[in-house]
């Protein structure tokens, strides 16, 4: 029971983190501002384009459980040590990218979706979506893959709870940030997630290795 309780404790986190990663939902609050979308129509496309980017990270995910799983039959060192110190390697990574970062750069951070570009050169909304879709599905996020590696060790328990957990959450949770940034709620301080979001990811992953490192499965 605590193993599974550990999966969906470290797939919640993860998640949540992962749905409020500026670049995620920036780009989507300025387009439905440029083009003027409705509240439903926004949220209609952050579920699209939301889904989009997790299934692609999900298919690859599943890839990676299943490669962990049949390691684990054989080598239980690898699901049981080694997927948690990569882990908390990545988040230590991210503390570096973060210090980095607030060394050399001081200007605005841009977001990794052109979002000038697609509303310039597409004129439908069938357009936009199909772009952002694209631009998302081909940016899958390393931090859950990872983590896919530890829950294989459940077998298809721990792929199927990383791989629910991660897809409705992320997708609820960038439909609800859209929502409340598009409606200019500044007092939830986007401005310090848009900065900060290296090192909030850093800590999470740092906290899921340790949690993974030392509950046994």
């Amino acid at each position: 029971m605590y193993a599974y309780l550990q999966i969906l404790l470290g797939s919640f986190l993860l998640s949540i983190v992962h749905a409020s990663i500026p670049s995620h939902w920036l780009p989507l609050v300025a387009i439905s501002k440029a083009e003027k979308w409705n509240d439903k129509e926004t949220a209609t496309v952050t579920a699209i384009t939301g889904a989009s980017h997790t299934i692609s990270t999900i298919i690859i995910g599943i890839i990676v459980g299943l490669v962990g799983y049949k390691l684990s039959e054989s080598y239980h060192f690898i699901t049981k040590y080694v997927a948690p110190i990569i882990l908390i390697a990545l988040g230590l990574f991210y503390f570096f990218l973060e210090y980095r970062h607030s060394l050399i750069h001081t200007e605005h951070h841009h977001h990794h979706i052109d979002v000038v570009n697609i509303i310039q050169n597409q004129r439908s909304k069938r357009s936009i979506i199909a772009t952002l879709s694209l631009a998302m599905f081909f940016s899958p996020c390393l931090e859950i893959e990872i983590y896919y590696f530890t829950a294989s060790r459940l077998g298809w328990w721990g792929i199927g709870i990383v791989s629910t957990v991660y897809f409705f959450v992320t997708v609820l949770g960038m439909i609800l940030i859209v929502h409340f940034a598009a409606k200019g709620i500044k007092k939830l301080r986007w401005h310090f997630l848009e900065h900060h979001d290296k090192l909030i990811s850093g800590i999470v992953l740092i906290l899921v290795g340790l949690l993974a490192f030392f509950v046994e499965l």
